[in-house]
């Protein structure tokens, strides 16, 4: 079976250390670990991971500053590791893109408990060696006759062509295909997608929206697949199916 891929970001190699060990010993592992923010953003343009869990305090770019470049490759929890408490700090850790916020010096067992949560809501499972069939080598293609989006290979295909496709607006245009003809207001694809419950920016589903639609649609202004329901929100239509 397919082993979650984990990503340990910490300048502190005795906390890498300790986290891999205690991962190791509960069937994890596909684990990386990496020391800086820098090297975080590369790991996640060169691989596909499962979750992440990112140290605050970093050399260089911290934390908080790099989730949104990680943000713009992945949609995988990730999982801020800090001796920051505030309310504030937590708050920003959550508008930023993150999925969780866990207080140093902290029980590695809460850490366990936690990713299983997350590894759980994003995979269907937190056992290691169980990750959905889509991961343990089963393609998952969606062919609305216009365009094709392939999750396995992160591709889009429309009209016969390859589309580049930024990672966030792959990640909501996949979401939708996931449910063709089902209505979802801007706060649920916010939450099913981007994972966050504070500051969130009404105008960032919009955008992703339009992003898709420029994409996918023959005439954007006049969207056939990726239809608006006026006071409910959007849904992506399969060809062939009524609007």
């Amino acid at each position: 079976m397919s082993q979650p891929q984990i990503l340990l970001v910490d300048d502190e190699k005795a906390i890498l250390k300790l986290l891999q060990t205690v991962l190791a010993k509960e069937g994890y592992t596909e684990v990386d670990s990496v020391e800086s923010a820098e090297e975080a953003i590369e790991a996640c343009r060169s691989k596909s991971y499962d979750l992440i869990i990112l140290d605050v305090m970093l050399p260089g770019k911290s934390g908080f500053e790099a989730a949104p470049f990680i943000r713009e490759w992945t949609a995988a929890p990730i999982l801020f590791l800090t001796a920051r408490s505030t309310d504030l700090d937590k708050l920003t850790g959550f508008a930023i893109g993150g999925d969780d916020y866990i207080i140093k010096p902290f029980n590695p067992l809460e850490v366990i408990a936690r990713l299983k949560v997350h590894l759980r809501r994003t995979t269907g499972s937190g056992s290691p060696g169980s990750l959905p069939a889509k991961r343990a080598g089963i393609q998952e293609i969606y062919d609305f006759g216009y365009f094709v989006v392939d999750g396995t290979a992160k591709e889009l295909t429309v009209n016969g062509s390859a589309v580049d496709c930024p990672a966030q607006v792959f990640q909501l245009l996949l979401f939708l295909c996931r449910h063709p003809n089902r209505v979802f207001s801007k706060d649920e694809l916010y939450e099913r997608v981007w994972g966050e419950s504070a500051f969130r920016d009404d105008n960032t589903v919009m955008v992703h929206i339009h992003r898709i639609r420029e994409r996918i649609e023959r005439n954007p202004a006049k969207p056939e697949f990726l239809l608006t329901v006026r006071g409910l929100g959007y849904k992506l239509v399969h060809r062939g199916a009524e609007p």
